[in-house]
């Protein structure tokens, strides 16, 4: 296959020399709470057209690779027991973006669970305004273990997803994402 970006052959959609050229995290702190920070890796609107392939067949491996570069590597750096809980990770074209999320932070220390935290709520929230999203919550469950959780997004918009989910869950540490389409809240 050709690299998206170069057009290079490449095993990955995304060709190595691309990844460390284009797609280096830069880690910031978004606080959304006074107890509930947020950390993203890149600005939306650096990798705006990779996220747009949320829910089709090759986003996959993009949110992998997206992933791979980001999540993994910070997820190490943690000294720290928790789970990694991804935020209503519901299948959408055959896989689930926010669980290859929490899947890339899988570590002997960190354990992903997987369909803990749903949302009741079937409304499309993607370029919605706050106030919409705020007119309809996403009225979480969360079914999962009782312990420390890192929650993980792909974008942090308005923070609205964010804290519905704190409403929710019992001992919430942090959370993560890919990419921030503000850099504060």
């Amino acid at each position: 296959m050709r690299c998206l970006s170069c057009l290079n052959l490449s095993l990955e959609v995304i060709c190595k020399r691309c990844q460390e050229l284009y797609l280096k995290p830069s880690v910031t702190t978004i606080e959304l709470t006074p107890n509930f920070w947020v950390v993203s890796f890149y600005s939306y609107e650096e990798i705006k057209e990779l996220l747009t392939t949320k829910g089709s067949p090759i986003g996959a491996s993009i949110f992998s690779i997206l992933a791979k570069n980001s999540l993994t590597p910070f997820a190490k750096a943690l000294d720290l027991e928790a789970f990694v809980v991804p935020i209503d990770d519901r299948l959408k074209g055959g896989y689930s973006h926010t669980a290859i999320l929490a899947k890339a932070m899988e570590s002997k220390h960190l354990k992903p669970l997987f369909g803990v935290l749903r949302s009741q709520s079937k409304v499309k929230y993607a370029g919605k305004s706050l106030e919409f999203r705020r007119s309809h919550p996403r009225d979480f469950i969360y079914s999962g273990k009782v312990g420390e959780v890192i929650l993980v997004d792909d974008i942090i918009t308005t923070g609205t997803t964010f804290k519905e989910a704190l409403k929710v869950v019992p001992t919430p540490l942090f959370g993560v994402v890919l990419a921030s389409a503000q850099r504060s809240l």
